[in-house]
């Protein structure tokens, strides 16, 4: 079994809190900005906290249909939160799962929004490169798409 882990760093222009706030309504906030890939995000079990279960169901522009999703850890007072894929055919047969650790970090200008993702391999094998490059350009288009949409938003975030 080998782990695959991937990088993402964006700084922002806005506070943290702001930007936590925004990523805690991801289910809400992805299929409006990017349904190409989030056609829809369904809690189906939990109300948020440590433990929720979520299903996405992705849209047309990736080639997965579903995934289940569980809530890892939330600390909202220090702008972080960990979850998995625990099933779906994004896991592609390859991966027993896809852990991500997000942490939104105050800085001079804003914050950092970091997130490591880690490829849970079921054998050694490696994930391509290519596939890695489409994954981590995906997480920062939504990323900004996201940022953008709480921007113009700002009675809500």
């Amino acid at each position: 079994m080998s782990i695959v882990t991937l990088e993402v760093v964006v700084p922002s222009q806005f506070p943290a809190n702001r930007v936590f706030k925004a990523f805690s309504d991801f289910d809400i906030i992805a299929p409006k900005v990017n349904p190409q890939v989030f056609k829809s995000i369904e809690t189906v079990e939990g109300n948020g906290d440590v433990g929720t279960i979520k299903i996405f169901t992705f849209g047309d522009g990736v080639p997965f249909k579903s995934a289940k999703y569980k809530v890892d850890s939330l600390d909202a007072n220090n702008h972080s939160y960990s979850y998995s894929f625990i099933e779906g055919d994004n896991l592609m047969g390859v991966l027993d799962s896809i852990s991500y650790h997000v942490n939104v970090v105050p800085s001079d200008k804003g914050c950092v929004f970091k997130q490591t993702v880690k490829y849970n391999c079921k054998s050694d094998e490696k994930l391509p490169e290519e596939f890695l490059k489409k994954e981590k350009e995906l997480y920062e288009n939504t990323y900004k798409a996201i940022e953008d949409y709480a921007a113009a938003h700002p009675e809500t975030y």
